[in-house]
C-alpha cells in the first residue's frame, strides 16, 4: 500500500487560505459583471460597454471557477474539480489578458496577471 505525502498543517492553512481569496475575488466579480447595471460597469471597466453577452459570460464563468476553487474540498467530493478550477482560472486570466491587449488596453492586465 501506499500512503498520501503528508502535507503540513501550515501549508495545508495556506493553502485554503489562497483558495478562498481567489474564491472570493471570482465571486465579487461574477456579482458585479451579473447584478450590476451595465452604466455602472462602463464606468469601472469600460470594456464593458460594448460587450454585454461577454460580460455575462465570463460573471457565470468566474462564478463556476469561485465555486469549483473551493467546493470539492469542502465537501470532500471529487477533488481533482480544484485543480481543474485552478487550470480554468489560469486560461480565463491568460484570455482575458489578450483581450484587453489586443484593445490597446495592456495596462490593465496588472489583476490579470496576478491572479
Amino acid at each position: 500500500m501506499t500512503e498520501s505525502p503528508k502535507i503540513s498543517k501550515t501549508l495545508n492553512v495556506v493553502l485554503w487560505l489562497a483558495q478562498a481569496l481567489l474564491a472570493a475575488t471570482f465571486f465579487w466579480a461574477a456579482y458585479m459583471k451579473l447584478f450590476s447595471s451595465p452604466e455602472q460597469l462602463a464606468n469601472m471597466w469600460p470594456w464593458t460597454a460594448h460587450n454585454s453577452g461577454l460580460v455575462k459570460f465570463t460573471g457565470v464563468i468566474d462564478l463556476l471557477g469561485g465555486l469549483g476553487l473551493i467546493l470539492s474540498g469542502i465537501f470532500n467530493v471529487w477533488p481533482k474539480l480544484t485543480v481543474v478550477a485552478a487550470y480554468g482560472s489560469i486560461a480565463l486570466m491568460v484570455s482575458a489578458s489578450v483581450f484587453h491587449i489586443s484593445r490597446g488596453e495592456g495596462s490593465q492586465i496588472g489583476f490579470n496577471i496576478f491572479v
